[in-house]
């Protein structure tokens, strides 16, 4: 419900807002009809981004707001007992304006932002917290609530009813419902403090990553990056006024992916650390004050809702359940990674002395030697990849094919809708009898006014309650070549292409009556299992030979090359889980602080944490710094980032069912989408995948993937 709340929700008389364009012309000068007012007209209810403009989104998200407020006021104040449908089906009613906006407003706020959606942003982030309080810490509203829930055996409700019974009934509890007045009036004022500074961290952080770009004067600095690299770098250079200098743009993760290929040490330090320090530079944009008190200020909230820490409240309703659970799934990763991590740091480091490099590896060292190490003991060379995989294969005849053979889906690209940006791309999405599914937008470039890294949402959600079928979209923050290039990809983004597409699934597939349990309305530790699985389909031998074809010789992947990388596969896992491991013990080590615990000093805290959870090494940096770790921070994996190892385990368990079964083959891919990609969060998710596997999911699969079985 949280998420319907602020992102989801329903029906409500739409009050006309009229504003005045800025253009001084005759027609733009009368007052003209904010375009969120009523449901778009477009194919889906898709958003008429032509039509949509900057002054348009407060005004909306204000009046929104106020249409819920009245809504949900006038469901706890009703005279009649409470039903099932006079309380349960209105909340999910309700909201139907703010559902519109806001979905529109966290995807341009996410995928193209500006300097009024960023101001407006902080704004409105504090009413809506107070809006989610205002529902969840009503007491009239939750007596309603669980009166309901105390008689549901009675009521001869379908399973999806009873299942949105104790679901609402429970987020009510879990949000503080059960409170004294005293004690919500403080946690309102927490939440509002907390949606305040989730918002600045997210506008220091873009405006940080842009800052943080190195910019280069001397192409002598870059040896070893190809003609494409060189042009992209220039372009990118040039569209920030920086002609004649090439840039090299931060991406979210602490490595980056040009440090595999620059041959000058000294340029490899100064990308490396512009990336470590790109939010502690001591200004505006500096991020460590803003999350020590959002750690302090989250395990205040934890205790006065009667739990040790923020991350036992986070967990109570995740598949994980407590905090020990989570610490007790990742000790049984920790000393193997890091076993491999430090062999891995050996056989670098040994090829350094044969070189006679004269120094001790550094992480800035790492991705260039351990390149040079795969190419060696595996004659795998990335620049002989990326040829094959160019991105509008990848999509069409890699991505959109996998999804065909699996799930009969058919792919039609139109170009009659708006769109926010000119790369992005849509599609129709055809079922397999002919009907229409969804409609799929994708932007894949990078842009400075773009956050970094790759997601996949909504822009209207599925719900049969409201007849909506679902708008998706994924981004991701792929190089843009030079204009007249081919856009080449990593074997990592072709992974990436794959793994945001899963969720694109999980929200195309959603077939529920309720928008709070339809579609990826799942819990963080279960909502990455869809996207996982799909990876695999990558390289599939039914999949990868008909995407991977050569850009210049129309030749498709040779067999030797495709043996080179499912046998590299394994290669540097010890580094590439323990990044994720520490990225994952620094998130549960934040949110396991206790409400008497000091405001915390950002940097010697994070040393501290890593060293105690066993993941600190020198070489091996975390995924995310805590001072640019943005899923825990702003996207809702706070005491969730372990999500994706624990989907990881789901994943290749599960793949392992389909490897015994034939693959990937119609039958298996329908019998997925019946039992886990539609099914959204209509039944407990543990049980979901009981079903699906015939057991409960084993952690064997995930080590033999990442070659730590024997470890």
């Amino acid at each position: 419900m949280t998420l319907r709340i602020i992102t989801l929700g329903i029906v409500g008389t739409a009050t006309l807002l009229c504003l005045r364009a800025p253009s001084a012309t005759a027609a733009e000068a009368a007052p003209r009809a904010n375009p969120f007012l009523t449901a778009s007209p477009l194919p889906f209810q898709a958003p008429p981004f032509d039509r949509i403009r900057n002054e348009d989104f407060k005004p909306a998200l204000e009046e929104g707001i106020r249409q819920q407020r009245q809504e949900v006021e006038k469901i706890a104040a009703d005279p009649a007992a409470p039903t099932f449908e006079n309380t349960l089906v209105a909340l999910e009613r309700s909201g139907e304006l703010l559902t519109r906006v806001n979905l529109v407003f966290n995807a341009l706020s996410g995928a193209n932002t500006n300097p009024t959606l960023q101001a407006l942003q902080e704004e409105v982030a504090p009413k809506l917290a107070a809006l989610h309080d205002a529902i969840f810490l009503d007491a009239r509203l939750f007596k309603r609530v669980e009166a309901i829930y105390a008689q549901r055996a009675a009521l001869g409700l379908d399973p999806e009813s009873m299942r949105l019974v104790e679901y609402d009934h429970q987020e009510f509890v879990h949000a503080g419902a059960r409170l004294s007045d005293a004690d919500k009036a403080t946690l309102m004022k927490l939440n509002e403090r907390e949606a305040a500074l989730s918002a600045r961290f997210t506008n220091q952080l873009l405006a940080a990553a842009k800052e943080g770009a190195l910019v280069v004067s001397d192409k002598a600095e870059l040896a070893g990056f190809g003609a494409g690299d060189l042009d992209a770098a220039a372009q990118a250079a040039k569209a920030r006024g920086l002609e004649g200098k090439w840039l090299l743009p931060l991406q979210n993760t602490t490595q980056q992916p040009a440090l595999s290929s620059l041959a000058s040490r000294a340029t490899r330090r100064k990308l490396f650390e512009a990336s470590w320090t790109r939010a502690e530079q001591g200004d505006a944009n500096d991020t460590r004050a803003t999350i020590s008190e959002l750690a302090a200020l989250r395990a205040e909230k934890a205790k006065l809702l009667g739990f040790p820490s923020y991350a036992a409240w986070r967990l109570e309703d995740q598949m994980a359940k407590t905090p020990e659970g989570v610490d007790g799934f990742l000790g049984k990763l920790v000393p193997a990674a890091v076993a491999n991590a430090r062999r891995e740091a050996g056989q670098i480091q040994a090829l350094i002395d044969r070189q006679r490099g004269g120094f001790a590896l550094e992480p800035w060292d790492w991705d260039f030697y351990a390149d040079q190490v795969r190419k060696a003991t595996y004659d795998l060379d990335d620049a002989e990849i990326k040829p094959y995989f160019e991105l509008n294969r990848v999509l069409t005849d890699g991505v959109f094919y996998a999804a065909h053979e699996l799930y009969g889906l058919t792919f039609k690209e139109r170009h009659d809708l708006p769109v926010w940006d000119p790369d992005v791309r849509v599609f129709d999405v055809i079922d397999r009898d002919g009907s229409p599914l969804a409609l799929f937008y994708c932007d894949y470039f990078k842009r400075d006014n773009k956050s970094g890294g790759a997601w996949m949402d909504n822009l209207v959600g599925q719900s049969k309650l409201f007849g909506t079928k679902p708008v998706v979209f994924n981004v991701t923050n792929f190089t843009k070549p030079a204009p007249g290039q081919p856009a080449l990809l990593s074997w990592d983004d072709v992974t990436t292409m794959f793994h945001e597409f899963g969720h694109a699934l999980h929200g195309m597939f959603a077939d529920q009556r309720y928008p709070s349990l339809s579609g990826t309305n799942v819990a963080r530790d279960f909502v990455e299992f869809p996207s996982q699985i799909n990876e695999h389909w990558a390289l599939d031998p039914k999949v990868l030979p008909h995407y991977a074809i050569h850009v210049s010789t129309g030749k498709p992947i040779p067999q030797a090359l495709v043996d080179k990388i499912r046998k590299a596969a394994t290669f540097n896992q010890g580094y590439a889980l323990t990044e994720i491991l520490a990225a994952s013990e620094l998130d549960m080590a934040w949110h396991s602080l206790p409400a008497t615990a000091p405001a915390q000093r950002v940097d010697p805290f994070e040393a501290e944490a890593l060293a105690k959870a066993g993941v600190e090494l020198k070489q091996v940096p975390p995924r995310y710094r805590s001072s640019y770790f943005l899923h825990i921070w702003s996207n809702g994996y706070a005491a969730g980032y372990y999500a994706y190892l624990w989907a990881e385990m789901l994943d290749d368990d599960a793949f392992a069912w389909f490897s015994e079964n034939g693959g990937l083959t119609r039958a298996n891919g329908d019998r997925f989408r019946a039992m886990v990609l539609s099914r959204g969060n209509t039944e407990d998710l543990a049980k979901m995948y009981r079903a699906f596997r015939g057991r409960d999911p084993k952690i064997e699969p995930l080590l033999a993937t990442r070659g730590l079985l024997a470890n």
